[in-house]
């Protein structure tokens, strides 16, 4: 018997180019997590319910949860290409389709790391909602106060910050999502020039040290879209990027002019909360000085009105 071509030949389209053929290395690593993600997409599959799924249930059903060529017509691959997936066969699967199996077999945020991981891919999707940003997380960041604090992730995204930090920065809240970005506000806010007194030298700063983690997160969707975004937004931000220098992370002072207390000198001290690569941290912004100690408790006092801010 002839074998049917390794391409996905379901009611949607071919999907994408990188699906197809895969080899074995010489070692049986590949083949064991081939296994694995053959075990794991069978038990996901046979743990929802055609109601679930938006399917009739239809009479003289045997297979428990959903039979394979209907997983196949909710993903739009091929019954051949995902039957095959299933058995375990040195196919490659792109993001794309692994993110539409991960759709129609309703996993959840767990389950689709574990799945992306068996299938050794970069999921394009990756969770909107930080693992750190907990209420402990929370907590520890507003205790802080008054020392100015942020949660971040490896980025310099600002996941979410508290009031002193509000009052000295700007209120990021009222910001979209997209230039909650540490990065993003030196290069493009007006109010990050004025105060921040060193902000040259911060900028150059960040970008090394943007540079340096990202050598971990090239193939990352989300560290992409960051990186052509400040491209294409910034030509001091090309010519920086463009001196491929590397940056450690390090406690550094930093000068602010704070419009309603005067000169704020502040020490950037650094909490991980999580072990890999030191993703997710928390950023606390500690008075270097007396005076500037002083200043930040006189900020707290004047609460959110015009001077604090």
């Amino acid at each position: 018997m002839t074998a049917e071509p390794l391409t996905p030949t379901g009611p949607a389209t071919d999907g994408p180019a990188t699906d197809g053929p895969a080899t074995d290395g010489p070692g049986t690593d590949d083949a064991t997590r081939r296994q694995e993600l053959a075990a794991f997409l069978r038990s996901r599959r046979e743990r929802i319910t055609p109601e679930q799924a938006g399917l009739p249930r239809g009479p003289r059903r045997r297979t428990p949860g959903l039979r394979r060529e209907e997983v196949a017509h909710l993903s739009a691959v091929g019954v051949t290409w995902y039957t095959w997936l299933e058995q375990g066969r040195p196919i490659r699967v792109s993001a794309q389709v692994l993110d539409a199996i991960a759709r129609a077999l309703l996993m959840d945020q767990t389950e689709r790391v574990h799945l992306f991981a068996l299938a050794g891919a970069v999921d394009p999707r990756p969770e909107t909602e930080c693992p750190i940003v907990t209420g402990t997380a929370l907590r520890l960041m507003h205790r802080i106060a008054p020392y100015p604090a942020t949660l971040q992730n490896a980025r310099y995204d600002v996941l979410a910050h508290n009031r002193p930090f509000a009052q000295v920065f700007g209120d990021l809240a009222e910001l979209p999502q997209r230039e909650r970005n540490c990065l993003w506000l030196l290069i493009t806010s007006r109010r990050w020039r004025e105060i921040c007194l060193d902000r040259d030298e911060t900028l150059r700063d960040l970008i090394a040290k943007f540079r340096a983690g990202m050598a971990e997160h090239v193939a990352e969707p989300a560290w992409k879209e960051r990186l052509d975004g400040l491209l294409a937004e910034s030509a001091e931000f090309r010519e920086l990027w463009g001196r491929h220098e590397l940056g450690a992370m390090s406690p550094h002072v930093k000068r602010y002019a704070h419009p309603g207390v005067g000169l704020l000198s502040l020490e950037h001290r650094t909490m991980w909360l999580t072990p890999e690569s030191q993703a997710y941290r928390l950023v606390a912004y500690v008075p270097a000085d007396d005076a500037t100690e002083e200043r930040l408790e006189r900020l707290a006092e004047l609460g959110d009105g015009p001077g604090a801010g």
